[in-house]
C-alpha cells in the first residue's frame, strides 16, 4: 500500500473509533518524512520558561553562597575572645545602680559574636561530606543565625535596651539546647564517611567545650538579675563539694535502683568541709557521667551478688590553689584493649553490657537516661579548668 493511501486508512480509522479527538492520529501516525513543528509562540514560551528556571537556579545559588560566606563572620572570627577569669565575675560584684549589668551585657554584646564566629569557622573547615550532613547542616545554620541576631542588636545604652538583650540571649540558649544531641546524631548518620577521627574529635572539643563557656557567660548575665545572697550570677560565694556531690549520688542511685533494685552504697571522704567560691555548672555536667558509670560497672560486676556490692568512694582533696574529685569503684576496670577508645566519642560499653543474659531488665544502657545526661559519652575537657579555682572561662 502506498504511503498516501495508509495515511487515509489511518485518518478514517482514527476517526470511526475516536472521533472526540481526530486529530491525533494524524498527528502520531503521519509519514516519517513529515516533521512535527511547533508553534512560534510556543516555542517562545518553552525558551522563556527555560530561561526563568536558569534566572531562579542562579539566584538561589547566589543567596545559598551568600549566607554560607560572609565577610562580617570572616572578620570576626580572626579577633580573639577576652577570657574572663573567676575572680574578675566574682570581684565585680553588684552595685545598687544595675552598673555591673549593663557592663555585663556589653561585653556579652561584643564577646559573643566573636566566639560563634570562631565556631562557624569550624564548622566550615570539616570535610566537605560531613559538613553536608543535614543535622550538621542544620546547627551550623543555628550558630550563623545567632551570630546575625547578636551582630545586628543594637548598642546597649540603658535598661530597657539591656532586658530586650536578655530576652534574645535567653530565646538563643533556648534555640541552642539540643545542639548536643544534634551532633551527635548527624556525626552518626555520616561515620562510614569519617576519614580522619583525629579532625572530627578536636572539632567536638573545641565546640562542645566552646558551648559550655558561651553559655555560662550567658547564663552568668541573666543569674545576675537574681537576688540571691549566696550566688554572684552563677558563681557560688560558698560553694560546698560535698553537697554537690550528695546531690548527683541521689540521682545516680535513683536510676540504678529502677534498673537493678538496688545500687552501691556511696561513701564520701576526704576535705568534706571544704568550701570555696566556684561555678557548680561543670560539676552538674561531669559527676552525674561519672557516678553513673561507676554504679553500673560496680553492679555489673557483681551480678551473683546484687545485694552485696562493694561500695563507691568519692575522695575530696582541696588546697588553696586546687580542688580534686576522685571517684572510685570496683567495677572491674577498663580492660586493656579499649584503654584507647574510652574517650571517643559514642564509645560506650552499656549497649555490650545489656547482651549478658543476667542483665536481660537491667540498667539497660544507663548512660542515656536521666536529663543530665549527653549522647556524646566520650565528652572530656583537654585542660584542667574545671577543677581550679582561679580558672579562666573555656572558650
Amino acid at each position: 500500500m502506498r504511503p498516501g493511501l495508509a495515511c487515509v486508512a489511518v485518518e478514517m480509522l482514527s476517526s470511526a473509533t475516536c472521533r472526540a479527538r481526530p486529530r491525533l492520529g494524524r498527528l502520531f501516525l503521519a509519514p516519517v518524512t513529515q516533521t512535527v513543528t511547533l508553534p512560534k509562540s510556543q516555542r517562545f514560551r518553552s525558551t522563556s520558561s527555560m530561561q526563568g528556571f536558569s534566572e531562579l537556579a542562579r539566584e538561589r545559588s547566589k543567596s545559598v553562597t551568600s549566607f554560607y560566606n560572609q565577610s562580617g563572620i570572616d572578620v570576626s572570627a580572626e579577633k580573639a575572645s577576652v577570657r574572663l577569669t573567676l575572680a574578675t565575675l566574682l570581684y565585680s560584684g553588684k552595685s545598687p545602680e544595675g552598673h555591673h549589668i549593663l557592663s555585663s551585657a556589653k561585653y556579652l554584646h561584643k564577646e559573643l559574636p566573636v566566639r560563634i564566629a570562631h565556631r562557624i569557622k569550624g564548622f566550615r573547615s570539616l570535610p566537605f561530606i560531613i559538613g553536608c550532613n543535614p543535622t550538621i547542616l542544620q546547627v551550623h545554620e543555628l550558630y550563623i543565625r545567632a551570630y546575625h541576631m547578636l551582630s545586628d542588636f543594637p548598642q546597649i545604652n540603658d535598661q530597657d535596651v539591656e532586658a530586650r538583650f536578655c530576652k534574645l540571649v535567653q530565646q538563643l540558649l533556648d534555640d541552642h539546647k539540643d545542639v548536643v544531641t544534634m551532633l551527635a546524631q548527624g556525626f552518626k548518620e555520616c561515620r562510614r564517611h569519617i576519614q580522619d577521627e583525629t579532625i572530627i574529635r578536636n572539632f567536638l572539643d573545641t565546640t562542645l567545650c566552646s558551648r559550655l563557656g558561651i553559655r555560662m557567660l550567658a547564663t552568668h548575665h541573666l543569674a545576675l538579675h537574681e537576688e540571691n545572697p549566696d550566688f554572684v550570677g552563677i558563681i557560688c560565694r560558698r560553694l560546698s563539694p560535698k553537697k554537690i556531690i550528695e546531690k548527683w549520688v541521689d540521682f545516680a542511685r535513683r536510676l540504678c535502683e529502677h534498673q537493678y533494685g538496688n545500687s552501691p552504697r556511696v561513701r564520701i571522704n576526704g576535705h568534706v568541709a571544704a568550701r570555696f567560691p566556684f561555678i557548680p555548672l561543670p560539676l552538674d555536667y561531669i559527676l552525674p557521667e561519672l557516678l553513673k558509670n561507676a554504679m553500673r560497672a560496680t553492679m555489673e560486676s557483681h551480678l551473683d551478688t546484687p545485694y552485696n556490692v562493694p561500695d563507691v568512694v568519692v575522695t575530696i582533696a582541696n588546697n588553696d590553689i586546687d580542688f580534686v574529685i576522685r571517684i572510685s569503684d570496683r567495677g572491674g576496670g577498663i580492660p586493656h584493649n579499649i584503654v584507647d577508645k574510652v574517650m571517643d566519642y559514642h564509645f560506650s560499653t552499656a549497649e555490650e553490657s545489656a547482651q549478658d543474659p543476667r542483665m536481660s531488665n537491667l540498667f539497660n544502657n544507663i548512660t542515656n537516661s536521666g536529663n543530665q545526661s549527653s549522647p556524646m559519652h566520650g565528652i572530656h575537657l583537654k585542660n584542667k579548668a574545671t577543677n581550679r579555682k582561679q580558672s579562666k572561662m573555656v572558650s
